[in-house]
């Protein structure tokens, strides 16, 4: 077996709990071929039955909107669960809305998203175990539905609170995706919300959206100052990455405004590598500016963007309660996973 299949058989297995039964749609492109490839070798394995179809097959990339097409042929294969293992192209991220808002409105399809996924994230955060995964993000997730207030320092500055309303929810991204509708980012483990009011500095490490696979790990930090959940002012050492934030952050509507708070709970995590889908998953907080994920969270608003920060080695307190510090679990959260 590859470090790449052994990857795609725990997305397959453990975390999409495929088999016999089930029709699987995988969505790929080129530059991701070789993992595409590997979940249908996974998935076929299992005696489900597999579709795998480009991006490059729909349109040309950067794709901006849902194709009616890509539309079509899922319809036709009329799948029980599926995958998007697809790289992550600046301009994208409407489509990937959207595809999300068609995929989890069927309410049939058990889903494994994977904007940007490259073969470390395949042999790194794939291969960590999701049953203890599972398990404390419904501990961290249990907690935080119950809290009205958080507050996360780090030594690089970051000093930040946010306020909570009870009519938001919180959702668990376990990475145990084995009912109709299930649907989560892989590598998986956080749990996250639209927070009623964010107000401080965060200092990032790692930026979402395109940045992250223009950038990776940031040589210089960047500073964000947040009022009332709005972005006030971006600086960074290197001047041109902090002008290039502020101009994408007020390219939309609601761009500058805080839509998610997360906290990462993949414990099996070792380091950050520079790719936003597997390092948003780190222990820690990550914040994220633009769309909130209304359908999801009860946030009664939205944003054509979305773009995560990440901090790191954070201090966490929920309600005044310690979660962790440094960076690292306080004992009594992990006890007994």
């Amino acid at each position: 077996m590859t470090p790449l299949h052994a990857g795609a058989r725990v997305a397959v297995r453990t975390c999409l709990n495929i088999g016999p039964d089930d029709r699987v749609f995988i969505l790929t492109d080129e530059p991701t071929l070789a993992i595409g490839q590997a979940l249908a070798d996974e998935a076929a394995a299992t005696g489900a039955a597999v579709a795998l179809e480009r991006l490059e097959s729909y349109g040309e990339r950067p794709l901006r909107r849902l194709p009616p097409a890509l539309v079509a042929a899922y319809r036709d294969v009329n799948p029980t669960a599926g995958f998007f293992a697809a790289a992550a192209l600046p301009g994208e991220i409407t489509f990937r809305i959207e595809l999300g808002d068609f995929i989890r409105g069927l309410g049939t399809v058990r889903h494994g998203h994977m904007p940007g996924i490259t073969p470390l994230l395949m042999t790194d955060g794939m291969l960590t175990d999701y049953n203890r995964v599972y398990a404390l993000t419904m501990r961290v997730y249990e907690l935080a539905r119950r809290s009205r207030r958080l507050r996360v320092t780090n030594p690089k500055g970051t000093d930040l609170t946010a306020t909570f309303r009870p009519d938001r929810r919180w959702v668990p991204s376990h990475g145990r995706y084995h009912h109709p509708g299930d649907w989560g980012n892989l590598p998986e483990g956080e749990t996250f919300t639209c927070p009623d009011r964010v107000d401080g500095v965060v200092v990032a490490d790692v930026l979402g959206d395109y940045f992250s696979e223009k950038y990776g790990l940031l040589a210089h930090p960047v500073r964000f100052i947040i009022a009332e959940s709005r972005v006030q002012e971006v600086s960074c050492a290197d001047a041109a990455l902090a002008a290039e934030v502020w101009d994408y952050l007020r390219s939309a509507e609601n761009g500058d405004r805080v839509g998610e708070l997360a906290i990462g709970t993949n414990i099996g995590l070792t380091r950050l590598v520079g790719n936003l889908l597997q390092d948003e998953k780190f222990p820690g907080l990550h914040l994220a500016f633009g769309n909130p994920y209304p359908q999801r969270t009860g946030a009664d608003w939205t944003s054509s963007i979305h773009v995560d920060v990440i901090p790191t080695v954070c201090t966490i307190e929920l309600d005044g309660r310690r979660l962790l510090t440094d960076g690292v679990y306080e004992p009594d959260i992990l006890a007994d996973l």
